[in-house]
């Protein structure tokens, strides 16, 4: 899939997650709706803020900059697409 034709899910950027990081758990929600009329909000009350729930081996020695990098760095694509905000959750 391009990033073109990206679907900007929570379902989505979980699969992308679970590829790149292989967590031990992970959740990922769409909060938008709870954004509409702030910054970055698009007006369908979808895909532009989300919260990151994980855990994952790949986080372990890592810094909390670090941890938070390696989630962004797997969630580009969809930042580049048009995510406003991640909040994320190191469990």
């Amino acid at each position: 899939m391009s990033a073109a034709d990206l679907e900007i899910t929570a379902q989505a950027m979980q699969a992308e997650l679970a590829r790149a990081l292989r967590p031990t758990r992970l959740e990922v929600l769409d909060e938008s709706a709870a954004h509409a009329g702030h910054a970055g909000a698009n007006g369908t009350g979808s895909g532009t803020h989300f919260r990151v729930r994980i855990a994952a081996p790949a986080f372990d020695g890592k810094t909390r900059v670090a941890r938070h990098r390696l989630v962004y760095d797997a969630l580009r694509p969809f930042i580049d697409r048009g995510v406003h905000a991640i909040a994320i959750d190191i469990l």
